[in-house]
């Protein structure tokens, strides 16, 4: 997807010096795909240059002027279509897998007062006629249980806490209702005025924080997809770039911001951004936050003072620990809790094994012999097409080492962790999602929120020192939207710890997985 932030060229220019890439090496008897470094970074942070690894296809022609034939050619704040800017945000088209039809049966509760009823299909009259138009383009068609009722509940007002399995679709679920409001809302005034004035402070009406930068850049990747055509501007502001760049953007107007926890403090300490005129206020993988140490920023934001009175509150996550509900009692009122399947559960759609190994040679011996199975064709990784493959390590050497050793072997290969800046992180992930790197290496950081499509398989090279939560969330990368997957986890016996092993079993009685004796 295209950025929305046009860097100027001494903007670019600052990632000059940035260290490279690792670099691809090419399947067998296919072009060798342009490798992505500084200097072919141009859009500031969103998204690195596309890389070709074929001829382009003919850009369409710019539709400039609205036809009579438009559904939309009475309303002012919907703009004409533009066919290249259209391909290029639904090129990727929303597909379900072949269990899709198995979430109808997925056991659903909403706990709370007068919960109103689910939704049915994406024309329902609760979404703006340009969001069941863009929905349409995206592939979308038959929504998933947290998506029937969370958009039903968001519509009508009401206060939210959601939990349900990953890749059940819960960024839709808060997106959706949320944009729609904002639609038939209309451009707010407050946002208006304030940019007209000279303080340049940024009004959203909508905030969306999320834990990670990765799972921030996506979030907004969604909102411009979902709000092509309409006046909503979006921006997404997270740690690690320089923060004048993103006070610019803001600058230029915002109505619906998704920030990190971190960054988001200080631009309010700045000045840079009001949060008097927020109506839609979402904690996205809420759980997580506070596991990173965003409490204490996540309590300020909530208890801003000047925060609009009749604020809605939104928690999305796969799970819902202890710790969570002292923050709904104090922020939340006349909530609804929706449960989707059990709490902290792992996607059923996943199929879960675990091998015994007893050193770190065993476990690269293992890897070899398991991508082997999966790449049938030597020294040719497969295309998007085929299966793509996240593998989780424990430390940021590690994962540089990992993806150092599959690429001696003859795998393309890429590592993300936090000691890369976001540049290259972010190209690391494009060249994933596009398969030209089609095996990732990461850290916990890529184990949250993040959805790729057509990850088949998930490896816990290192599993997660103590929390099971952890590993339902790093499996869970796979088996998205219906799809099925496969997790492969690596176990030391007498080096993982207790807390892991009564987890790791209660993880896969519940799923209806094998438990293999050694962890019993």
């Amino acid at each position: 997807m295209n950025s929305s932030f046009d860097a100027t060229k001494e903007e670019a220019d600052e990632w000059a010096d940035a260290p490279p890439v690792i670099g691809w090496r090419a399947p067998a008897k296919t072009e060798a795909p342009t490798r992505v470094t500084s200097s072919t970074w141009t859009d500031g942070y969103d998204q690195p240059t596309p890389i070709q690894t074929h001829t382009p296809t003919p850009t369409p022609i710019q539709q400039t002027t609205k036809l009579e034939t438009d559904e939309f050619y009475s309303d002012p704040n919907i703009c004409a279509r533009d066919l290249a800017k259209e391909a290029r945000l639904f090129s990727a088209k929303h597909e379900s897998g072949i269990n899709f039809d198995a979430y109808a049966s997925v056991s659903v509760k909403v706990d709370g007062a007068n919960p109103p009823g689910p939704i049915d299909n994406f024309d329902d009259p609760l979404l703006h006629p340009l969001l069941r138009f863009n929905s349409k383009l995206a592939g979308y068609s038959t929504p998933t249980p947290v998506q029937r009722h969370a958009i039903a509940i968001v519509s009508a007002g009401r206060d939210l806490i959601a939990s349900a399995q990953t890749g059940s679709g819960k960024t839709v679920a808060f997106l959706f209702p949320i944009l729609s409001k904002n639609l038939f809302d209309g451009p707010s005034d407050i946002h208006t005025e304030e940019y007209e004035s000279r303080d340049r402070v940024s009004i959203p009406v909508t905030l969306i924080l999320a834990p990670t930068r990765e799972l921030a850049i996506q979030i907004h990747e969604e909102v411009v997809k979902f709000t092509y055509r309409s006046w909503i501007k979006s921006v997404v502001c997270f740690g690690g770039q320089p923060i004048d760049i993103q006070t610019r953007k803001l600058a230029r107007g915002c109505d619906i911001l998704v920030a990190t926890p971190g960054r988001l403090v200080d631009l309010i300490e700045r000045g840079s951004v009001d949060v008097k005129n927020i109506r839609y206020l979402v904690l996205d993988e809420a759980d997580r936050m506070l596991d990173m140490g965003f409490g204490y920023q996540v309590r300020r934001i909530l208890g801003e003072e000047d925060m609009h009175e009749r604020r809605q509150t939104l928690l999305f996550s796969a799970t819902f620990p202890a710790n969570l509900q002292n923050i709904t009692m104090l922020y939340m009122s006349n909530y609804l809790f929706l449960t989707i399947g059990r709490i902290n559960a792992a996607n059923t759609n996943i199929t879960q094994q675990i091998i015994c190994v007893d050193s770190l040679n065993d476990k690269k011996s293992h890897l070899l012999d398991l991508l082997a199975t999966k790449y049938p064709l030597e020294n040719q990784p497969p295309s998007t097409h085929f299966l793509l493959t996240l593998i989780f390590v424990r430390s940021k050497n590690v994962a540089d080492e990992i993806a150092n050793y599959l690429l001696d072997n003859n795998y393309d290969a890429n590592s993300i962790h936090g000691g890369r800046d976001q540049q290259e992180r972010t190209a690391a992930l494009d060249a994933f999602k596009k398969g030209i790197s089609p095996i990732l290496v990461a850290t916990d950081i890529a184990s949250r929120g993040l959805d790729v499509p057509n990850v088949g398989l998930v490896v816990n090279f290192d599993l997660p020192r103590d929390s099971v939560d952890d590993y339902v969330h790093r499996i869970g990368r796979t088996g998205r939207a219906g799809n099925v997957g496969l997790a492969v986890s690596f176990y030391v016996p007498g080096r993982e710890s207790e807390a892991l092993r009564v987890g790791l079993c209660k993880c896969l009685t519940e799923s209806g997985q094998e438990v293999p004796p050694f962890i019993r």
